[in-house]
């Protein structure tokens, strides 16, 4: 099977060789820890089979723990929902998702701690503001979202998906305003607020003269629809939370400096193959990458950290029961892949240096 760290391997020192010049910090980082995990140079542990019988000896090392590595992400999803069980509330709850049109995106993907700031920003309090509306529930929502820059293909297209509570507190924080199971606030409405609050922060930035004045006259995406209880609207986002651009078993092979791989058509829910020179392939992943220090999960209303009194409120409010909690998986030994048996402990072992691709 073909790996993403082979890809690098071969051919990311062309890359950098190339674009070297234009490439953020983020990107040299992903590609090199890409490469080094579970390698012997990012070090690990030795262990033994306690089988006299067997006796067999196995190398662990470690993770990159890059948020970009498709072999670090799915560890840690679990965890993730496991930490998030305090925000839970026994409610329905909901999925709105917001989209940068077109014509933003070449801004954006040049500019993007500017331009995915805004998008979460402008995104949240557009919903908070409709919600207010008391046709639509008047109450203070809470809220968590998380950023999302890809199409199944690897095209850039970036968006960020919030998971909502169906109902929110009232002015005073006496009751709980429920909304209907199956219904939130309507998009046909949320979607100008939200082009508006764009702009307008938009505008005070010098990015706001490199976008095409046609933008603000079209409609916006932005769905919404219900996803079940809380347990369930966290499993919906977690995989949005560590998933990246592409995984290794999607992809199908390395040969004649080209890249085929596997992608869902989200249009017919059928497998397609896309081929893809090495250096496109790296490029339409590197856009995915984001910037160091870049906070992906965001938090808002009731839900944001400061918030932690009126969480308190809502919880009251609806009660305890009824609350669906994730179990935390047990931790597993570690056994010997050869007979079963229990590993030993031999030794650390030292992470090595290298000089970067």
């Amino acid at each position: 099977m073909v790996e993403l760290a082979e890809i690098f391997r071969c051919y990311g020192p062309e890359y950098i060789d190339r674009f070297g010049s234009k490439m953020p910090p983020s990107h040299r980082r992903a590609i090199n820890d890409i490469i080094d995990c579970r390698t012997e140079q990012m070090g690990g542990h030795l262990y033994r089979c306690e089988n006299p019988n067997c006796e067999q000896i196995v190398y662990a090392y470690h993770s990159c723990g890059n948020r970009s590595c498709p072999k670090c992400g799915q560890d840690k999803t679990q965890r993730w929902i496991e930490k998030q069980n305090h925000l839970l509330l026994s409610t329905h709850y909901f999925l709105v998702t917001f989209t940068l049109p077109c014509e933003l995106r070449p801004v954006a993907r040049s500019n993007q701690k500017v331009a995915y700031n805004l998008l979460f920003k402008s995104s949240a309090a557009a919903l908070q503001q409709l919600a207010k509306d008391q046709r639509f529930g008047g109450g203070d929502i809470g809220m968590m979202g998380g950023l999302h820059t890809w199409r199944r293909d690897m095209g850039y297209h970036p968006h960020v998906h919030f998971i909502v509570p169906g109902g929110g507190l009232s002015p005073d924080r006496s009751k709980w305003l429920p909304s209907n199971p199956e219904f939130f606030v309507p998009v046909q409405a949320l979607s100008p607020i939200f082009r508006a609050k764009f702009r307008d922060a938009l505008k005070k930035t010098d990015l706001f003269k490199s976008v095409p004045a046609d933008v603000w006259q079209k409609d916006w995406v932005v769905h919404c629809k219900p996803v079940g209880n809380g347990n369930s609207a966290l499993k919906y986002l977690a995989p949005y939370v560590y998933r990246v651009a592409i995984t290794n078993k999607r992809i199908e092979k390395l040969e004649n400096d080209q890249v085929t791989f596997r992608f869902k058509n989200s249009a017919t829910d059928q497998w397609e193959t896309a081929t893809l020179p090495a250096l496109e392939f790296i490029h339409r992943f590197l856009q995915h990458v984001l910037p160091k220090g870049f906070v992906k999960i965001r938090y808002y209303g009731f839900m944001a950290p400061n918030k932690k009194n009126l969480l308190a409120v809502a919880k009251y409010l609806l009660g305890a029961t009824g609350v669906s909690v994730v179990t935390p998986a047990a931790e597993q030994p570690y056994v010997c892949p050869h007979c079963g048996a229990k590993l030993l402990h031999v030794k650390s072992l030292p992470k090595s240096t290298r000089a970067p691709p």
